[in-house]
Order: C-alpha cells, then structure tokens, then sequence
C-alpha cells in the first residue's frame, strides 16, 4: 500500500475519531464500539480491495499517530481487532447494504438498519458491552445465537472478561437446556420451557474453598455455599432470590428440613435445592418429591407455579436419573457442581472480581 496515494484513508480515519471524542466528550462504550465497527468495517472493504499485507495497519497507526499525537488505543494489534469484530457481526447484522460506505455512523443509524428478526433489545445489549468483552465473543462464537447468548450474559451479570472466556471455552451456551430432568411431564407450558432454559447440567462452585484432601459432607458444602450466597446466586444466574438454608416445613407435627430454598422470579416458582457431595442415588428423588409436596401444600402462593427441585451432586449417571424420574409427578432436575480443586490454577481468578460483584448486588 502506497500511504503517499492513501493519504485520504489516514484524513477519513483521524475525522471520524475527532468526531467521535466530540460527541462523547471522551471515547465512552457506546461511542467506542459505533467507532470501531466503522473503522472494522472500513478496514476490512479496503484490505479486501487492495489486498494488504499484515504491515499495513502497523503503518496506518503509525501515520495516526502523527496526524494525533499521543492517541491511545489504535495500534496496529487493535485495528486488527476492529477489523476482527465488525467482519464477525457485519454478517449477522447485514447493514452493509443500508448504511452508507463511511466510518462515520451513529448507534441510531446503526440501530435502524438491523433486521427485524433480531431479538427484543439487541441493540441495547450490543452498544453496553465493553469492546474487551466483544473481541472474545467475536473470536470464539461461531454462531449468531451463541454471541448474543454471552452478550446478554455479560451485559445483566456483569461478567469480566476472563470470566466470559471461561464460559465460553466450558460450552455454557451449548448445556443450557441440558440438566436431566422430567419438567416436559409434570409441568405445563410455558412453565416448562422456561423451567429447562433456567437449570444447567452443571455448575462451577469456584468460589468453594475445600482441599482435595478434605473428606467434606453435605454440611461443609452448605456452610461454604451460604458464607458465599452471593457468588452462588451468580452462579445460579438471574432471578433466584435466596429464601434460607434449612428451611423448616413441619407435616403431622414432624419437622422436616430442606438444604436451601430459593424463588426464581423469572418462573415464578419456589425451588428447593438439595446438596449431595457424593454420586447420585435414586432415593435421592422421592425424598425431594415429598418436600415439592408439602411445599405446594403448605408455603406456595395462589398465584405461584409449582414448585421445582434440584439435587446438586458431585457426580451422576443421567441413564440412571432417567429412570429415577419415571414414576414421580413433581418437577425435579439432577444436577452436578465443580469446585475450586477441579479447575486448572489459570481459571481459579475467572469470576467476577469484588467491585464488579458488588455493583451487580446493589
């Protein structure tokens, strides 16, 4: 590439930062990832054209940073990036065709020319998570549904970015949907549905704090889960509001206790958890059965729908959970947890750390 018979590239990039930063005062999210998806945009249409090589963009920072002294976040490594993130989303979103061929566009335009068929609030999502948190989901998604999965997951749990790339390498979009249990048989639509988009097959309990060597029961495992409620309800996902753990229900004047009681707002429903640190065992059900019972019977509301049970255990054969279902009439899922001493040492920092928890919380 001849920059000397280019130089209209450099002007057009160096006004469309310009403009950028004096619309928002200084570069904030929104602004930054309409900005990038034009610069991507326009890279990429040039580079097709014109066939650059992998120095070129190395030579475009370079001259931006002459035409903007001091100018921070457009290396060569970061226009690669744009590039990266808008060729991934230009072919989902399909504006191309409705915008004009510039850099230079506002989130509004943006917003117009997205098709019909995108999901409710996509544009909102799409515009409040961080370019960081874009870049991962561009270059390890494959798929439109599986991006937007993780986009709204960061933009309503506030997930860092390593956080994400974990979820992501662990397939969480793919076992949403996937925890063994018999919701189809015993509950009504959309109940159900909504009941099994809720659930996962297996949870990462990272935050649980247990040697290896530790010969723990179910106690230690509340004691941990309580101590860190507010981790585990993120680890739950959205809606659950934590009730209490040994939640008493008394039948014929005999107390009986269940391991910890949640709602979920989104299903309306009481879900009662039970923890088993051990494989799982088909009795495990028909004692859960009985607490579904006398929680429909005793504590549920009029206007709530029936309530749901989950057993957590550390292991499980789903052929086996299969057949345990068959003859019980009560919503039960089975599913398993991971602790601290299961991950690898580079994934023991993932979740979010204490400022971003926080800000989820209040």
């Amino acid at each position: 590439m001849n920059l000397l018979l280019n130089k209209n590239i450099i002007i057009e990039l160096k006004e469309a930062i310009l403009k950028s930063q004096y619309l928002a005062a200084r570069l904030v999210n929104k602004e930054l990832i309409v900005l990038y998806l034009g610069i991507g945009r326009k890279i990429s249409e040039i580079a097709t054209k014109e066939a650059w090589g992998t120095k070129v963009l190395d030579q475009i920072s370079n001259e931006l940073q002459k035409e903007l002294p001091g100018l921070r976040g457009f290396s060569g490594s970061n226009l690669k990036k744009m590039r990266v993130f808008s060729d991934f989303w230009m072919k989902y979103l399909k504006i191309g065709s409705a915008l004009p061929n510039q850099i230079s566009m506002s989130s509004e335009e943006i917003s117009s020319a997205l098709p019909n068929q995108l999901p409710e609030n996509f544009a909102e999502t799409f515009f409040s998570v961080s370019f960081t948190h874009h870049f991962s989901i561009a270059t390890k998604c494959k798929q439109f549904e599986e991006a937007h999965f993780y986009l709204s997951k960061v933009a309503t749990e506030f997930w860092n970015y390593r956080y994400l790339e974990k979820q992501i390498d662990d397939r969480l979009f793919f076992k949403q949907g996937t925890l063994p249990n018999n919701f189809r048989n015993t509950l009504k639509e959309p109940h159900s549905q909504k009941a099994i988009r809720t659930f996962r097959d297996e949870y990462l309990l990272d935050f649980i704090n247990i040697e290896p060597n530790d010969d723990y029961d179910e106690k230690i495992l509340e004691q941990e889960i309580v101590r860190n409620i507010q981790k585990f309800i993120l680890s739950l996902g959205n809606d659950f509001a934590f009730i209490g753990n040994q939640y008493r229900l008394i039948v014929e004047e005999q107390e009986y206790f269940i391991d910890m009681l949640f709602f979920n707002r989104k299903i309306q429903c009481l879900v009662a958890l039970e923890l088993k640190t051990g494989k799982f065992k088909p009795e495990y059900l028909g004692k859960m059965n009985f607490y579904l019972s006398a929680l429909d019977d005793l504590v549920k509301q009029p206007h709530e729908n029936p309530s749901i049970g989950i057993i957590l255990c550390k292991e499980k054969n789903n052929k086996i959970v299969e057949y345990s279902f068959r003859d019980f009439n009560k919503a039960m899922g089975v599913a398993t947890y991971r602790t601290t001493k299961d991950l690898p040492a580079k994934f023991k920092d993932a979740l979010p750390d204490a400022e971003t928890l926080k800000r989820l919380l209040d």
